[in-house]
């Protein structure tokens, strides 16, 4: 205290500067501050070079500012400002916390939108222009197994918005845990309100908080199918009707939550439907199918119903309202009795009716079907499958009632003979006759003569069945001279006398003959095949007909100039045939098949690049004479076809 009070200096304060000459001695007079008072002028800090120490530790000091430090808050309302859908993808790219918070905006919330949308409003009809190519949804996307995930969905979601927007989505996963969920639909509904159709299969944890986002955000959608869906119920339904008024296609498989509630409310508040779907939905009956129909503007044209609990009331609905129905699909309806296809028939509503399928309905008989081709004036198209108690005289009597019958195809129907074969061909007039594992076909020789023939017949496929022989053929080619399709496979009991017949009577000239699985056929039938008909020949098919041996590659390669499709396969077929094809003039092959031809070996390999000027599709597969190098060079040397091997 004394030293301080005769203290001889200037009695002037310090006018700045440092005390001490290094910084540790500052550092303990800034440590001792607080007891001490010091007064000083203000002036700018002095500027130290020096590192100096408060305490902190070297890693507080190395910290350098981040973004990350940012809440979400603040994240969303920068990326609501991006300018458009390139800096969107760019950011979306940096993480996937930022990739999730892009997804959580909904694309009218972007400023760039709104700015848009004023504009639109305001200025002019170039910029509606130029903002119409964000929004058209012309992209289409498929995410299968393993790819079908939320993180997928969000990027597609981020993605898309830039590059014309997504117009279809299709995902089709499976049962395992990391698959689809809710969060990846809400995505894709906030990113995509352009999307117009969307293909849900084997999605099981997604349910009705997600179709009901994108019903709540994607208002233009026309287009949904459900395929295994179980977590979606009659809740998800309801929105996609109250939200989507332009829904024109709805398909249901195999979504047991879905019963006559969803349906009800699709059928009172989407006036656009024109197809639906319905397959194995056990909680749908005859109140959800009727409610689609019974509403006076209708304008439903395709209806598929099958394996459903609906009785003879849904089909008397769609036989009284289905006024604009022109396809019509019902398999497995085993509560359908014999009345109800019969008063769908005598409703006479289905007057538009082009096409039905019937599959598996107990319901059909010979009384129900002679009506439903009553009912139906416009018929073309006819399928009916394993329909058991559909016999001669049912089939018969439709063909008589359904004037305008052009195509008819039975499969599996055992109590078909011959004779209403005859029948049916001789009493309308079929341009298409398609017969499929029917086994009431015998070969029976008639001894009653014939009527007049069909003219009109113009294609003939009768597969699988064993009955079909000798006889028969021979009374296909009298009844039906104008044949240009033939398709014979399976039938392995047919042999060159009884094939040689049809193709003589054949006037028109044969332009598809498909003669797979007949094992008794030889090179006589090929031989006579090309002298009659070389000149209309377009497809040849001899899989599995173990006869044909190379004579009848060189008859094909002398004859028939306009064949552009044949198939060899499992045939006695060696490299001199191949040699035959290659020096063939004016050959026009595009589709070749040697699979499962032992004989064609490595010497054929400069002959198939021969044919490889104008070939497309060759398929060497089980050709074990080839060697696997010999391949190599074949697929190098003809880059432009597609080969099998």
């Amino acid at each position: 205290m004394p030293a301080l009070v005769n203290y001889g200096g200037d009695d002037d304060f310090y006018a700045g500067g440092s005390f001490y000459t290094n910084s540790t001695d500052l550092g303990r007079l800034c440590s001792i501050s607080s007891q001490v008072d010091v007064y000083c002028p203000p002036r700018k800090r002095a500027r130290i070079n020096a590192p100096f120490f408060f305490g902190e530790t070297e890693l507080e000091q190395n910290k350098q500012p981040s973004i990350d430090v940012l809440p979400d808050e603040c994240l969303f309302e920068v990326f609501k400002r991006l300018p458009g859908g390139r800096e969107r993808s760019s950011c979306a790219c940096v993480s996937k916390h930022w990739l999730m918070l892009l997804t959580s905006i909904r694309k009218g919330e972007y400023e760039s939108s709104k700015v848009v949308k004023e504009n639109i409003d305001s200025v002019s009809d170039d910029v509606e222009m130029i903002s119409s190519d964000e929004d058209d949804g012309h992209l289409t996307r498929c995410l299968e197994g393993k790819k079908a995930s939320d993180m997928r969905l969000a990027a597609v979601a981020v993605g898309t918005s830039g590059h014309g927007g997504l117009g279809k989505l299709s995902i089709r996963g499976s049962s395992s845990s990391h698959g689809v969920t809710n969060f990846g639909l809400s995505a894709i509904a906030r990113g995509c309100p352009s999307l117009k159709a969307l293909s849900l299969w084997n999605v099981p944890r997604v349910g009705d908080e997600g179709l009901s986002e994108i019903a709540r955000e994607c208002y233009l959608l026309e287009k949904l199918d459900l395929c295994q869906c179980p977590s979606v119920s009659n809740k998800g339904l309801i929105a996609i009707a109250e939200n989507c008024p332009n829904l024109t296609a709805l398909s249901i498989e195999s979504c047991p939550k879905i019963g006559n509630d969803g349906l009800q409310a699709i059928g009172k508040l989407c006036p656009k439907l024109q197809s639906i779907s319905i397959k194995d939905c056990p909680l749908v009956g005859d109140h959800g199918v009727s409610s689609l129909l019974s509403s006076g503007s209708s304008v439903l044209s395709k209806i598929k119903l099958q394996g459903l609990n609906i009785t003879d009331f849904s089909l008397a609905v769609i036989g009284h309202y289905g006024k604009s129905v022109t396809n019509l699909m019902l398999s497995g309806l085993q509560n359908v009795s014999e009345k109800g296809f019969w008063v769908m028939g005598n409703a006479q509503g289905l007057q538009k009716l082009v096409s039905l399928m019937i599959t598996s309905c107990w319901g059909v008989t010979d009384v129900s079907l002679e009506a439903m081709g009553k009912g139906c004036a416009n018929l073309k198209q006819m399928c009916l499958r394993k329909c058991c108690f559909v016999s001669d005289d049912g089939l018969v009597a439709f063909a008589k009632s359904a004037g305008s019958l052009e195509c008819l195809q039975l499969e599996e129907c055992n109590r078909v003979t011959q004779s209403g074969i005859i029948g049916v061909v001789s009493n309308c007039g079929l341009k298409s006759l398609t017969l499929v594992k029917c086994l009431g076909i015998k070969d029976i020789s008639l001894e009653a003569p014939l009527s007049s023939p069909c003219n009109s017949l113009k294609s003939l496929a009768v597969r699988n069945c064993p009955g079909f022989g000798t006889a028969s053929l021979a009374m296909v080619g009298k009844l039906c001279p104008q044949l240009q399709h033939v398709d014979l496979s399976g039938l392995y009991g047919i042999t060159d006398a009884g094939l040689l017949p049809l193709l003589e009577s054949c006037e028109a000239g044969l332009v598809k003959v498909i003669l797979s699985g007949c094992l008794n056929l030889t090179d006589e039938v090929v031989l006579a095949l090309t002298r009659l008909h070389s000149g209309t020949l377009e497809l040849l098919n001899l899989d599995g007909c173990r006869r044909i041996t190379d004579a009848s590659l060189v008859a094909i390669a002398d004859r028939c100039v306009f064949l552009s499709d044949l198939d060899v396969s499992r045939c006695a077929i060696s490299d001199s045939g191949v040699a035959a094809l290659s020096h063939a003039e004016q050959f026009n092959l595009q589709v070749l098949s040697f699979s499962g031809c032992s004989g064609v070996s490595n010497k054929s390999m400069p002959f198939l690049k021969k044919m490889g000027k104008t070939l497309v599709g060759l398929n060497l597969q089980h050709c074990n004479s080839i060697s696997s190098q010999i391949v190599e060079l074949i697929v190098e040397s003809l880059w432009r076809c597609d080969i099998l091997f």
